[in-house]
């Protein structure tokens, strides 16, 4: 099993590149990951939301995971979210994630039907485990998009004697009291990650030593800046750099955010192809305005990497 340490810093919760068809583009893959070794991303975070894991096949997303962690070559660890509604076919996403050599496995809770329990939680969390017994699980805690919110602090109380393979929480709510505790809890047990870039700076204040977020993708050297910033003492220029994160997390969220989000790593060169349905695609007078406005917030001159 990996060490806390081996998650810290920032993950970036990849794209799954496509073609206008909506149909995977994986040979783009060892691009973006070259870009993300450019920017210093720490980790990647493979098929959740950014990826849109939950919008493709359990074939694609075995051969999103291997295309990554195949163009990682072990330089960056790869997180693969193997969560499904389906407890059969997550349990075969996590023991193909522990074949290809990824580094942990994530999973969302099944949430179709939806459930009122931890104890419940914990029952899937931990069939889903014992597919993958090498691998650290990261329980992912989205409410926002799998409508289950339980007390995580509880769980990981049940986690401490009937899920041994429980390494943390990929924590992506805005409580950040729950959050602290989560950290705290049995003397800092468990590796929590944050997952709300927005709120990134609180979560430092708190004790977060990694996170992972989709707006590291394209804007890594920003929050690189505010850790450092932080780590040295000086709040006010933090709060300058998670201003600008929170204004150029809302100009995209205007253009849907996930669009949005695709959208920019194009502008940036390192192009991921559009979003799949349910979620549109950006029209191409949409990406005119989106640049410009990104090039009036100065994004194209704080987010780049340095040369």
């Amino acid at each position: 099993m990996k060490t806390k340490e081996d998650y810290t810093g920032l993950f970036a919760a990849v794209f799954t590149p496509m073609r206008e068809d909506g149909s995977l583009d994986l040979a783009r893959v060892p691009a973006v990951v070259e870009y993300m070794l450019r920017v210093k991303i720490d980790g990647l975070y493979v098929c959740g939301s950014t990826g849109e894991g939950p919008s493709l096949s359990s074939e694609e997303r075995r051969a999103t995971a291997a295309a990554y962690v195949e163009a990682s070559a072990a330089r960056l660890p790869v997180i693969v979210q193997v969560g499904h509604n389906s407890l059969a076919e997550a349990r075969e996403l996590a023991t193909h994630a522990q074949s290809i050599g990824a580094e942990a496995i994530s999973a969302l809770p099944p949430s179709y039907y939806g459930f009122k329990s931890v104890g419940t939680l914990t029952d899937c969390l931990a069939e889903i485990a014992a597919a993958a017994p090498n691998l650290p699980l990261f329980y992912y805690h989205i409410p926002s998009l799998s409508h289950v919110r339980l007390n995580v602090v509880e769980l990981l109380g049940e986690a401490r004697n009937r899920l041994p393979g429980l390494a943390g929480i990929k924590y992506s709510d805005n409580i950040i009291d729950e959050f602290r505790e989560c950290i705290e809890f049995e003397n800092r047990r468990y590796t929590i990650l944050f997952g709300s870039d927005d709120l990134l700076l609180s979560a430092l204040a708190v004790g977060a030593t990694g996170a992972i977020g989709s707006t590291y993708n394209f804007a890594a050297p920003l929050y690189r800046r505010l850790i450092n910033a932080f780590n040295a003492g000086n709040l006010d220029e933090a709060q300058k750099h998670q201003k600008l994160a929170v204004e150029m997390i809302q100009l995209l969220s205007r253009y849907g955010a996930q669009p949005a989000f695709k959208a920019t790593m194009k502008l940036l060169g390192v192009d991921c192809g559009p979003t799949r349905l349910p979620l549109e695609k950006l029209s191409s007078e949409q990406m005119q305005q989106l640049k410009e406005e990104l090039d009036r917030i100065g994004f194209f001159e704080w987010a780049l990497p340095e040369p």
